[in-house]
């Protein structure tokens, strides 16, 4: 079950989708309209959230009830493209009520926290959804999903959406279909204990209630509750001990919910971002005290993001957004192969202006690499873990804008900056992650042009 999630998929397709948008211009627009103003953008609806997920162990001989993870959380959509927490997707087609989407799906599989690491805690699916409005808040969807190996399952779901003046909840009931090798794998545990089982398959039932509450500005508490009857199947497996499982979520959440701000023009710009980095032993917090060691095999990465303008301000102080896809080359060496890397994350400026114009920038989001490079193995080996390919992914910057330094207007929106490449697990608190503490730091430096 070892987490294998393909974000490469999604993120190469918002870095198409998102590009599209960016640049896209209403047939309407008079020809006598300057560049300035085409290039103006919309403020759209984004959300960055953390959250802990609780949740019970059905598995026999578990040794324990609940088991827990830190699930950070990204939200976006646009015509083309969403994120919604822990899942994603493309609209493939809209007609009227209906909607079909490609959509991947993070699925927990809540085994204890001490074999997590070793087996995998968590997977993903992908497959296709189609979705029905029904009015008055209410919506069907069908979901058609597999994992990597073929196992298949479909999950039927009606929802009702509710809104009030400080709140948004959406209640749903759901049937999920699992055809045998899935309940054979994730409940009988057939390849994972020797006394793991055949199953049939099964229909469970699902019913639980998700939202947020606005606190301040752009300030949400989130949360989520579910319950889960397994299917006959499952009850009776000896792999299994309990008929109910159930889960919660709780945290918090900045939004950008043009329901309650209004939708207003923005002047912050897309971007390209191309940057070339070296590896470091070093962890992040040596590095921003300044004291760097060399990775001694040299390791270098090249990468490329895209920069999609989402907002000019968070609690009302002006700070520039955007939700920022890359692809990252990591370059052979004499103790690794060359791998890719896709980046997935929403990113912040703030802009001093002194004596030229600064900008400190974090970025938070999510990382997957197809082969794990040699500084994180070689991390991952001193401290006894099975690496992820998954992990969570920060970006800090500070850069300064070109047209300043050298006095040239013509320069105003080029920025030569550094920045710290980072991939961690989040100190052993994310089963997403494997359940594993390190990760990988490369010191980077980059050009970015905005358009």
């Amino acid at each position: 079950m070892k987490y294998q999630f393909p974000l490469m998929l999604a993120a190469a397709s918002l870095c198409f989708t998102g590009v599209s948008h960016a640049n896209s211009e209403p047939e309407s627009v008079e020809k006598s309209e300057t560049l300035e103003t085409l290039r103006l953008k919309r403020s759209e609806n984004w959300g960055l959230a953390a959250t802990i997920r609780s949740a019970g162990i059905p598995y026999s001989d578990s040794g324990s009830d609940i088991v827990s993870s830190f699930v950070p959380m990204m939200f976006y959509e646009d015509e083309a493209f969403f994120i919604d927490g822990i899942e994603g997707g493309l609209r493939l087609w809209e007609e009227d009520e209906w909607r079909l989407n490609t959509i991947l799906r993070m699925r927990f599989i809540d085994l204890p926290t001490a074999v997590q690491n070793d087996i995998g805690g968590d997977t993903g699916d992908f497959g296709f959804q189609l979705k029905r409005q029904l009015g008055d808040g209410w919506y069907a969807d069908l979901d058609l999903l597999s994992d990597k190996s073929s196992r298949f399952h479909g999950i039927a779901t009606l929802g009702k959406k509710l809104e009030g003046e400080s709140y948004d909840l959406n209640a749903t009931v759901s049937a999920r279909y699992k055809d045998a090798d899935f309940n054979s794998f994730y409940y009988g545990l057939s390849e994972y204990r020797n006394d793991g089982v055949e199953l049939g398959a099964g229909m469970d039932f699902k019913a639980g209630v998700k939202g947020r509450y606005h606190v301040y500005s752009n300030l949400y508490l989130v949360g989520a509750a579910y319950a889960t009857y397994f299917d006959e199947n499952v009850r009776n497996a000896p792999t299994i001990s309990n008929d109910w499982q159930g889960e919660v979520y709780a945290g918090f959440g900045f939004f950008n919910d043009n329901r309650r701000h209004g939708e207003r023009e923005i002047s912050t710009r897309p971007y390209w971002r191309l940057a070339h980095g070296w590896a470091t032993p070093s962890n992040i917090g040596d590095i921003l005290a300044g004291d760097t060691e060399k990775d001694p095999f040299n390791n270098q990465l090249t990468s490329v993001f895209y920069g999609h303008p989402l907002s000019d301000e968070l609690f009302g102080i002006p700070m520039d957004l955007y939700l920022t896809p890359g692809i990252v080359w990591h370059w052979n060496s004499d103790v690794q192969a060359s791998s890719a890397e896709i980046v997935m994350a929403i990113k912040a400026y703030y802009t001093i202006d002194w004596p030229a114009k600064w900008r400190l920038g974090v970025a938070e989001g999510l990382s997957y690499v197809n082969n794990i490079t040699y500084i994180e193995q070689t991390e991952m080996d001193e401290k006894g873990y099975e690496p992820s390919n998954l992990l969570n992914f920060i970006d800090l910057s500070l850069d300064v804008n070109l047209g300043d330094l050298f006095g040239k207007s013509e320069w105003n929106r080029a920025w030569l900056g550094y920045s710290i490449h980072h991939r961690s697990a989040i100190f052993e608190k994310a089963s997403q992650f494997g359940r594993i503490k390190g990760g990988s730091n490369y010191n980077t430096i980059y050009l970015q042009i905005e358009f």
